[in-house]
């Protein structure tokens, strides 16, 4: 786990950066890494101490953490039934930039949930992003990497500035480009509902909702 005293390790992302992610996320540790908007901080979702070290660095308590997948095989883990929606915005969406609130699967814990019984996934357009997160199991959770109320970090010395010290390890994917955040989208229900809009417009989302029609 991380040691608060000492300064934030940062590694330039390759096979080594992802080994050491690996082996931090295995022993329950948080990683500072790129994801395919902003920069996140990345730990094992099914794990409930690795969620509430996470939370207890971003400073935040009672809401639900995301998750990103290294592919789209992976939300089984975590969702406990893929509804009409489901399929259908993730088949036209993914791999982008929109995460799903599904109902949370038997094994999702609460700190991930915090308590709402759903889960949101996402799968990564980006390619190099889903490598690293299949890397460290399939599975991330992908907070923004920066304290409550703080704008979103864009590049690894962001998250260190963020972070100096608390996490394991900043893995340095480079500047992110993207401009929005996610656009998230609860598909518990026969509606779909609208809880943030992002990179992909809710407009787009209608439009592919009207197939269901």
């Amino acid at each position: 786990m991380n040691n608060e005293s000492l300064p934030t390790p940062i590694l330039l992302d390759g096979d080594e950066a992802r080994e050491c992610a690996r082996a931090v996320v295995g022993r329950g540790g948080v990683v500072g890494f790129r994801t395919d908007t902003f920069y996140g901080l990345g730990a094992n979702p099914l794990d409930p101490d690795a969620v509430r070290a996470v939370n207890d660095l971003k400073g935040r308590e009672g809401k639900p953490v995301l998750v990103v997948l290294s592919d789209a095989e992976q939300a089984a883990r975590f969702v406990s039934a893929r509804t009409e929606i489901f399929s259908l915005l993730s088949s036209r969406f993914w791999a982008g930039a929109l995460t799903l609130v599904a109902e949370a699967g038997a094994d999702v814990p609460e700190e991930l949930t915090a308590g709402t019984g759903t889960v949101g996934v996402r799968l990564p357009a980006d390619e190099a992003v889903r490598a690293f997160v299949g890397a460290c199991g399939g599975a991330l959770t992908a907070t923004s990497a920066n304290r409550a109320g703080e704008p979103p970090a864009r590049s690894a010395p962001d998250v260190s500035a963020a972070f100096p010290t608390g996490l394991d390890l900043i893995v340095d994917g480079g500047a992110t480009r993207a401009i929005a955040p996610s656009t998230v989208v609860d598909v518990t229900g026969r509606e779909a509902r609208l809880i943030r809009e992002g990179a992909i417009s809710w407009r787009e989302i209608v439009e592919a909702l009207a197939h269901l029609k």
